[in-house]
């Protein structure tokens, strides 16, 4: 389908636009680190008590930030347990040295109290963003996320014409576009790390968070890249 290719090349270029190089960081040996570190914009959102705040607010400690949305059927799920799982490990102080954000890419739906309650499920201490749309999507963009609305999928149901007279409701229903749904959304799943400082510093993919590679470093990212260090 044209619309499927356009979008995997959509995504091929937001990728192939950011620049990644491999460190040897004591204690952080996942990951890849951005060549140069993004400050993140004061992009205008709201946060999950409903209250205005910026993508670039941060209140000193080390950000892991991860795009997702609430009706997320697979990767959100395994990738907020893996989260949850990776937080629990860590001592009571490194918890305080730490806020995993999830920003919403269905801001549409994804009213503050439906993030709020969706991330209850997992972690209280998690923290939930969403706001504009347009917003939602300069965010993403900023942090080379990719995020493509779901396209239309239009279900033909020849049976419609059949069982009902010409000009009936259910014949204008069909031919209206009766039974059309959306095909899957599609977004970047990886986990973003922003220091201290609001810079956007190191991503770790999907693969490395379920895997446990971001388990494994989050001890040193803390030490690296938070406010104490």
């Amino acid at each position: 389908m044209k619309w499927l290719t356009g979008i995997l090349l959509g995504i091929a270029v937001i990728l192939g636009g950011l620049l990644f190089v491999r460190q040897s960081d004591p204690g952080v040996t996942g990951g890849t680190a951005l060549d140069h570190p993004v400050a993140l914009p004061a992009l205008n959102l709201v946060n999950d008590r409903g209250e205005a705040t910026t993508l670039a607010h941060g209140d000193g400690r080390l950000r892991l930030i991860f795009y997702g949305f609430v009706r997320c059927p697979d990767v959100c799920p395994a990738t907020l347990a893996s989260l949850k799982n990776s937080y629990e490990l860590l001592t009571p102080q490194q918890q305080q040295e730490l806020q995993i954000q999830f920003i919403t890419v269905d801001p549409v739906f994804d009213t503050p109290q439906k993030v709020r309650a969706y991330l209850d499920r997992f972690e209280p201490a998690f923290t939930g963003l969403t706001g504009n749309a347009d917003t939602i999507d300069e965010a993403a963009r900023d942090m080379f996320v990719a995020n493509v609305k779901p396209q239309p999928v239009v279900e033909v149901d020849h049976s419609a014409h059949l069982a009902a007279p010409a000009g009936s409701g259910a014949d204008n229903a069909a031919a209206a576009g009766a039974g059309a749904g959306e095909a899957a959304r599609i977004h970047g799943d990886q986990v973003s790390v922003v220091d201290a400082q609001g810079q956007f510093v190191r991503v770790y993919s999907n693969l490395e968070v379920i895997g446990g590679a971001l388990q494994q470093d989050l001890p040193g990212l803390i030490r690296k890249y938070g406010g104490g260090g």
